[in-house]
Parts: C-alpha cells; structure tokens; sequence
C-alpha cells in the first residue's frame, strides 16, 4: 500500500483490486487472439500462451514498479498482425523469405533502441517530429488493416480474380455467419459500455461453436503450463546488414512508439494523472518499462508488448495507482494455467475481435485537418496503403515520402524537419531501386 501511495491518490485497496481485475477482463482476449495471429507465421500455439501471458505480466508489473501507474501491458494487436501476415507470410529480403526468428530479431532490437532512448530525453523529442497528421492516418490504417486482416480470417471477405476481392459465400459458412454475430455482439455490447465486451464476445461464439459440435470441449481446462521452449531464445540475427531488416525494426518502432505515448496520456489524462501543464509524470519510467517489455517478449518469442488503451477500464472503476497493475499481471500468470481452455477458441471467434479493435483504431481519422490538403493526402495514402499493399511498412512509406513531396512543391517547407527528409528520401530509394 505505501509503495503504491493508495491512500494518498484518494484511492483504496478494494477499488484497486477491483480496477486490475476489470483491466485484466477487458484485455484478456489477447490470451486468445495473439495465439491464434502469431501462429499463423509458423509459431507454436502452446508456446505462444505462455509467451503472452508471461510477457503481458512482466510489462504490467514493471509499469507498477517504475511508474506507478494503472496501465497494463501486452502484445500489441496491429503489431503482431504486422508481424504475422506482412513481416512473415509476405516479406522476401534478398529473394528469402522472412522467419518468425527473423522477425523476432526486429522486435529484439526495436525494444533495446527503445531502452538507450528512454535512457535519455530523446523519445520523449523523437514524437514531436513527425507530423500529427500522419501520425493518425497510419494508426487508423493498422486499425483498417487489422480489421481487413480480421474478415478475411473469418472467410467473410475473400479471393475474387475479377475484382480481387468480394463477399465470401455466407450460405453455408457456418464459421463466418459466427463471425458476423460475433461483431455484431461486440458491437452492441460496447455501445452499450458494457466492460470486458470483446472477451465477451469471443466466449459467446465459442459456446455456440462447441454447442454446434464444431469444437471440441477438453475433459479439463486446467493443466501444467506448456513448455515456452519451441519460442525462448530463438532469435536469428543474420538479416541484420540488410537496409530491408531495418524497414522492418522502424515499422515496429514508429507503431510501438506513437501507439506507447498515446495510451499512456490517454489513460493517465482520464485518470487525473498529468500534470498541471499537461505533462506525463514519471514518463521515463512509463516508457522504460514498455522497451524492457518489448525485449524480454522478443526473447521469449512473441510480438511488441506495448501499453493497451483497453486500461481505462481499470482507471473507470477507480484504479489510480500501480497496486492496479500488479493485480491484473498478476492474473496474465494464472491465465497459463488455462490453455486447454484457450485452445478451444477458433480463429472465426477471435476475428471479431480483430475487426472491432481496427474500427476503434480508425476513429482516430476524425482529428484530421480536412481543410489542409497538404496534411490529408498523405495521411489518406498511409490509411489506404496499408491494407491495399497488405503490408504496413508500405503505407508509412506512402505517407512520408507524399508528405514531404506535397509539402515542398507547396511551399510549406517550414512544416518539414530535417528527419522527415531523410527518412523520405531512404524510403523512395527503396522503392526505385528496388
């Protein structure tokens, strides 16, 4: 309790129990979803849990220590789709095919850049530089990608030689009619508020899968953790030199980063924490504790661990302090005592969950500038890019490179900085010479 100053906060141990158990709830779908995305790329399903949970509380449990704030950690959504269908099941780096211990190597050296910066004051100035117009624009298209990733999976939208895409036959396609009531479930019971909505959504559907005989119930949902071992430690360095490896470790650097420090002053805001200039105390210890995370999760072989938005439902049960986190990392431990449970979950149950968390992603197109066009079109590109290109590198590509074109050929160079240049320049290269 005095760790955690409770009492001072006007907070009390009851609500900040309550408060860690409503977070954990609320983002618990990771447990299913992260699983089911990440082994797509080859990765071992058991092994994925285990990685997620104990990752997610090893995150949620240094933000409590270093910064005694109510915000949990885990995989990111966005990130560790990135990771699967862009990174790994598409990308070819000198006509190779990228392994998920390559791309376990990105995310490994992502999270150190992030420990030297947070070391010092440059991530806090690294945000400021780029434009805030792209910065929406590519977080609404990983939330677009991620919810295009989403139907797909679920069969409802699919492979079409004519138009490329179209409807999936919904007839007899019992796992994609599921899909869609899934969405719809979600849908209504986040207008709703109603807490925990996405978790809720994805057991309703597993229920009526198992009740429909399309999932088959194990005769325990309780058994020892699986080994990690197939994951720990399976990093392969040996992409390193190419500029390619790099596009991938800044594809997941600039996500985690703006992804990072917009949950913390979105959740810290609504729960009172910032300072009287609008300032995020104990910011430094915020963001250390996201970077030890993303590199510890790499070792044990999963995506970026990063601060989830998902916390505020904590903060909107009372939780003012870190004794919130602590309760709900330690939750993510017991949860690795559940996999038969987790297992049972199909991917046409997790979809939704992927298509609602890319449609909230979007909302944030409406803090757009539409009056500017020279703000626009690139944070339009960047949105419409990323799925379109299927892959989320080549929408930050679009965006910068269109931004600092437009900018210049109208004049408006006082709204460029000397790192928009450059990573302009690095990302038309690319593409030309290719």
């Amino acid at each position: 309790m005095s760790l955690f100053k409770v009492r001072e906060s006007g907070s009390s141990f009851g609500t900040e129990i309550l408060a860690g158990v409503t977070t954990f709830v609320t983002m618990s779908y990771i447990i299913f979803v992260n699983p089911n995305i990440l082994s797509a790329a080859g990765m071992d399903f058991n092994a994925l849990v285990v990685a997620t949970c104990l990752a997610s509380a090893l995150g949620t449990f240094l933000m409590a220590i270093f910064a005694n704030y109510p915000v949990a950690l885990a995989p990111g959504m966005g990130l560790n789709a990135f990771f699967a269908y862009s990174v790994v099941l598409n990308m070819k780096i000198n006509g190779s095919s990228v392994t998920w211990q390559m791309a376990l190597a990105a995310i490994f050296v992502e999270g150190v850049i992030f420990v030297l910066l947070t070391l010092t004051s440059i991530r806090e100035k690294i945000v400021n530089t780029i434009p805030k117009s792209l910065k929406l624009g590519i977080s609404a298209g990983i939330g677009l990608f991620i919810a295009f990733i989403g139907l797909q999976g679920a069969g409802i939208v699919v492979k079409n030689d004519a138009t490329l895409l179209a409807l999936g036959n919904l007839k007899n396609n019992i796992p994609a009619l599921l899909a869609i009531a899934g969405v719809l479930i979600i849908g209504i019971l986040t207008a709703l508020n109603i807490k925990g909505a996405l978790l809720i959504g994805i057991l309703l559907i597993t229920g009526i899968s198992a009740g429909l005989g399309l999932t088959i119930i194990p005769e325990s949902f309780i058994s020892m953790p699986p080994s990690i071992e197939p994951l720990l430690f399976k990093l392969d360095f040996s992409l390193i030199k190419s500029p390619d490896f790099w596009i991938i470790v800044f594809t997941f650097f600039f996500v985690d980063f703006f992804d990072t420090v917009g949950t913390l002053v979105g959740v810290c805001s609504r729960s009172g924490l910032l300072d009287e200039n609008g300032n995020l105390p104990r910011a430094k210890g915020a963001l250390m504790a996201d970077a030890v995370a993303t590199v510890a999760g790499a070792l044990m072989g999963t995506s970026t661990v990063t601060s989830y938005v998902e916390s505020s439902s904590g903060v909107a049960q009372g939780g003012k302090t870190g004794l919130t986190s602590i309760v709900t990392a330690i939750l993510f431990v017991c949860a690795i005592f559940f996999t038969p449970l987790i297992k049972i979950v199909p991917a046409y149950a997790t979809a939704p969950a992927l298509i609602i968390v890319g449609v909230y992603m979007m909302m944030s197109l409406r803090d757009i500038n539409y009056d500017d066009w020279t703000e626009l079109i690139p944070a339009c590109l960047g949105f419409l890019m990323m799925p379109l290109a299927y892959s989320v590198s080549v929408g930050i590509e679009f965006a910068i490179v269109s931004y600092v074109i437009i900018k210049i050929f109208t004049g408006k160079f006082r709204d460029l900085n000397f790192l928009m240049i450059v990573l302009a320049v690095i990302f038309a290269a690319k593409e030309l010479l290719a």
